[in-house]
């Protein structure tokens, strides 16, 4: 049974309501700060998986909306992304920029010396590393078409999109206990009781709270301007042979039009941090994350089942390490480098939609962090996509 594009996004808001239920009825989901979207996701395809084990019945579900859904978002966070509050995470970012560069390098190391233990081709090593982990199931679809054209593999789309799926549930997963963990350790609290990046929203805008006719209209309109920018950057990207996500390019996009239209037009206010923007993020976010976990197909491992799951416990084993002992070290050892920590684990296991849930999940329950937030979205949706995707470049240059 194929779900057509509606019909999967019916399901998707569903999964989302059941996160939500299971979140709150359920302490331990929020004593560890585990994303409602990641939440429902599992539940619901374990529920799948149950009825094609007994029925033999398959429940596939289109990726359309999905796709959309993850563009839109990446594009959001662009458009929220002021330089000026960019600046704020200064040091921090200049330091987590330089680590987690090194680490798209050692993530790699690890996929490729896992396929040479199992005999593989080693190229496939790069899709259970940074391809399918940092950059996700856009960045497979992308670069299976070039790792199939040079090198002589079979079975690339199936391992990349696999590893990627479950990559973004264990970033999911993980982020938020690792942070609590660092938090009460170490006694960390908040630096200020409020949040200076707004993106998320409530109660504490009180009758600031504006979504109406015209702030839709104006975010509709950005996010296509922005989207179009995107569009012309990967092409041209395409055509001088360098490989980048069209989510990445679309989020430049609009950092671009953020930034720069009010410098053209002072009296036109661009949507960063305004309501309608950040439910625009969060909701694109949560459906993404929704479609993408209750899509997942445990039974359709295949014959590369085995290097697979040592591929994903060797690489989960690596990043907890390397962010507790590195990434919260380096960083200072507060609480804005266990949020920050937190979100570095969804982004190196899952790409920037686990990084963008965790960051929330915790600042919820142990407070806000605009540091973290002046980092988190720059980090994980550009300099890590960019910085992937020219380590990915050297890498199959040199295996060619």
């Amino acid at each position: 049974m194929e779900f057509d594009p509606r019909q999967t996004m019916i399901v998707a808001i569903l999964v989302l309501f059941l996160g939500k239920y299971l979140n709150k009825k359920i302490n331990v989901l929020r004593k560890y700060n585990i994303p409602e979207p990641v939440t429902g996701g599992i539940v619901a395809s374990l529920l799948f998986a149950i009825i094609y084990l007994i029925f033999s019945f398959d429940i596939s579900f289109s990726t359309r909306y999905r796709d959309i859904l993850l563009v839109v978002f990446f594009t959001s966070i662009g458009l929220s992304t002021k330089l000026k509050n960019v600046l704020k995470g200064g040091k921090a970012l200049l330091i987590l920029t330089v680590f987690a560069i090194a680490y798209v390098f050692l993530q790699n190391y690890i996929g490729i010396l896992t396929a040479k233990l199992f005999n593989l081709n080693p190229i496939i090593g790069t899709l259970s590393g940074s391809i399918a982990l940092q950059g996700g199931h856009g960045n497979v679809v992308s670069w299976v078409p070039v790792i199939n054209e040079q090198f002589d593999v079979s079975g690339a789309m199936e391992t990349g999109m696999i590893v990627a799926t479950f990559g973004l549930i264990i970033g999911g997963i993980l982020g938020g206990p690792v942070a609590k963990f660092l938090i009460k350790k170490h006694n960390l609290k908040p630096e200020s009781d409020t949040d200076d990046s707004k993106l998320a929203i409530g109660a504490k805008h009180g009758r600031n709270l504006v979504i109406d006719y015209g702030s839709i209209l104006t975010i509709i309109i950005m996010l296509s301007i922005s989207i179009g920018i995107g569009l012309y950057l990967h092409d041209f990207l395409e055509y001088i042979n360098f490989t980048l996500p069209l989510f990445a390019t679309c989020m430049l996009g609009g950092v671009i039009i953020t930034n720069v239209v009010p410098l053209i037009i002072p009296s036109q206010k661009c949507p960063a941090n305004s309501p309608s923007l950040a439910i625009t993020s969060e909701l694109s976010l949560g459906l993404f994350l929704a479609m993408a976990m209750m899509s997942l197909k445990f039974w359709e491992i295949g014959d590369e089942s085995f290097f697979i799951i040592v591929s994903i416990i060797l690489q989960t084993i690596s990043i907890v390490l390397f962010t507790v002992f590195v990434v919260f070290k380096v960083l200072g050892k507060n609480y804005a480098s266990a949020v920050i920590a937190a979100a570095y684990i969804g982004s190196a296991m899952g790409a920037t939609p686990p990084a963008m849930a965790n960051k929330p999940a915790v600042t919820k329950v142990h407070g806000p962090s605009a540091i973290a937030c002046a980092v988190i979205p720059i980090m994980g949706a550009f300099i890590i996509q960019v910085s992937n995707a020219f380590v990915i470049n050297i890498i199959v240059m040199l295996m060619k």
